[in-house]
């Protein structure tokens, strides 16, 4: 297991690992402290309107070039539908409202392991234009999405049969 911490953020004494709570964790014999790694939590967008679909060109690993939902992570103190909201403007330019969720899935990451939450939602203003990590951002009739070029194809699959769309 690779730690994150190699002191107790506690007391400042050197951290041991110690198998406790069922798996092996940083613990500080000083102060008992116990480190828990916890999950990152990344929102996704299924944002359809007039039968097309609004996606992204990843500009940063992983994937990168190819095209993927607008999507984020959710930071220590916002709402999930809040960051999501914040992601699509930052990435696209869209002013979205952010609605049900449709589906959790696992984040894989080889750096970043947690929760992904794809979430649907709908444009409510602003003007596509793509910034901060993507390069592109365009809306693709449903049928013309461009499959061999999806970033992550599962996730795509599970949100548009989640939100019944079949083409």
């Amino acid at each position: 297991m690779i730690d994150v911490y190699n002191f107790c953020p506690r007391c400042g004494h050197a951290l041991q690992t110690k198998h406790l709570f069922g798996s092996d964790r940083p613990w500080c014999p000083s102060c008992h402290y116990v480190v828990f790694r916890d999950p990152k939590l990344a929102v996704g967008a299924l944002l359809v309107q007039d039968d097309q679909l609004l996606l992204v060109r990843r500009g940063v690993a992983p994937r990168k070039n190819f095209w993927a939902l607008p999507s984020g992570f959710v930071e220590y103190d916002e709402d999930a539908r809040a960051a999501l909201a914040r992601e699509i403007k930052e990435e696209t330019g869209i002013d979205a409202s952010v609605g049900k969720i449709l589906e959790a899935l696992p984040l894989r990451s080889p750096a970043k392991k947690g929760v992904f939450l794809l979430f649907l939602a709908r444009a409510t203003g602003g003007s596509l234009q793509a910034g901060d990590d993507v390069t592109e951002a365009r809306w693709f009739p449903l049928d013309a999405i461009p499959w061999p070029e999806i970033a992550f194809p599962e996730h795509l699959r599970q949100a548009l049969s989640q939100a019944g769309i079949t083409k």
